[in-house]
């Protein structure tokens, strides 16, 4: 397995609230842990948010005597999100924050995810790119009930208003997705400071150009940053059995 993860605060921003967490070594009952968060808030909320949930998700993975992976992640997003709600109510600074998260673990051939908000986790083979994680937001709302389509989607005033967010509700609800995954797969998460500057059609551009794979994320860095980099930029890149 070979994983390369970077952030960017972008262009616009004075303060990168994007956290990401790799680990190709067991925690607890996890064989890794991939982890791509979004803080949001004024101040160092977003940045706090976004940092102090990664850790807790992955000292809970660590503590945890489960063995599916669903129930690991599920109950440990679920003590983040009621000790982020618990800093939050203590402190007037850190008030109103919360973050998207997308987490992921590989076991053998198969990929576990977890979801929240509008943080993204990609396959991306020769055959094409497809995204596995389903965006909590109020434009991505709008494309499933054929309102909008999805490039329009990309450029909507109302694109950054997310539905779903650890911190935002007391019992935060979470998507899963499984995947089996085959020789050639490359898996891309990414924060949306990524999506929004750069097309799935550029992205699977850029990854199916022959450098290695810290070469294709730090390219990819650079295309929302010269697409306009209006926001952080969070991006990991795994190859599990071998990629592009």
């Amino acid at each position: 397995m070979k994983t390369f993860s970077i952030t960017d605060i972008g262009r616009e921003r004075e303060l990168n609230q994007d956290y990401v967490f790799t680990s190709e070594k067991r925690i607890g009952n996890l064989s890794n842990v991939f982890i791509v968060a979004d803080g949001m808030g004024g101040h160092n909320a977003g940045d706090f948010a976004s940092r102090f949930t990664v850790d807790t998700i992955v000292e809970e993975i660590g503590l945890s005597f489960e063995q599916s992976p669903v129930k690991i992640l599920s109950a440990a997003i679920k003590t983040a999100n009621r000790k982020l709600r618990a800093k939050a109510a203590s402190d007037i600074k850190l008030s109103g924050m919360g973050t998207t998260l997308v987490a992921a673990t590989i076991i053998g051939r198969y990929l576990q995810v977890a979801n929240i908000g509008d943080s993204r986790l990609y396959i991306i083979n020769n055959d094409g790119i497809r995204q596995i994680t389903h965006d909590h937001s109020l434009v991505e709302e709008m494309v499933r009930m054929g309102g909008i389509d999805p490039e329009t989607a990309r450029h909507h005033l109302d694109k950054n208003i997310i539905t779903r967010a650890i911190g935002a509700t007391e019992n935060v609800d979470v998507d899963f997705f499984q995947e089996e995954l085959k020789s050639g797969d490359m898996i891309l998460m990414c924060s949306d400071g990524l999506t929004n500057m750069v097309s799935d059609k550029e992205i699977f551009t850029i990854i199916q150009r022959p450098n290695d794979i810290a070469g294709k994320a730090e390219n990819l860095i650079k295309a929302a940053n010269n697409n306009g980099g209006k926001d952080n930029i969070a991006v990991i890149l795994i190859e599990p059995l071998g990629g592009i």
